[in-house]
């Protein structure tokens, strides 16, 4: 069985290379679209602005969980939920990284203002959830101090 196993795997293995290379199945088209003049931005303010965030207003119905003291700065847990309804957009920012962007969302209008995920963090920064909902946008933000992977202060 072992060997049948081996077999098929090489086999499919072959078959996907095959595509790639001859240009049928493009690694490009492939994966999620993603806002890359966002994430190429230096500054907080620029890439608020190139995901089209740039004005949001501050809000208490906009909950990120995190934790006060990230022991790595490589994985930082984050929970991001809200109250607004017809959420349209969510995007995490952490204001002292290289490229302020972490991550961005587009959700749909049948889901939940809620996510969940792991970001990197260079160094000890503000975190800055905004949501977009019905054309304007929100923004909340959370201290997070980091002390392995950063400078801890």
């Amino acid at each position: 069985m072992k060997r049948r196993s081996f077999l098929k795997g090489t086999l499919a293995t072959s078959a996907l290379s095959v595509a790639v290379g001859t240009g049928l199945l493009k690694p490009t088209e492939v994966l999620a679209a993603w806002p890359e003049n966002a994430f190429a931005q230096k500054t907080l303010a620029d890439a608020m602005s190139a995901i089209g965030e740039g004005s949001a207003t501050k809000s208490g119905d906009i909950t990120i969980k995190a934790p006060d003291i990230a022991e790595n700065g490589a994985v930082v847990p984050i929970t991001i939920k809200t109250s607004i309804p017809h959420v349209e957009k969510i995007s995490l920012f952490v204001e002292k990284n290289p490229q302020p962007l972490a991550a961005s969302f587009d959700l749909t209008s049948i889901c939940e203002g809620f996510v969940s995920t792991r970001i990197k963090m260079g160094k000890t920064s503000d975190v800055v959830a905004v949501v977009q909902a019905g054309g304007k946008s929100f923004s909340a933000s959370k201290t997070v101090k980091v002390t392995i992977g950063g400078c801890g202060g």
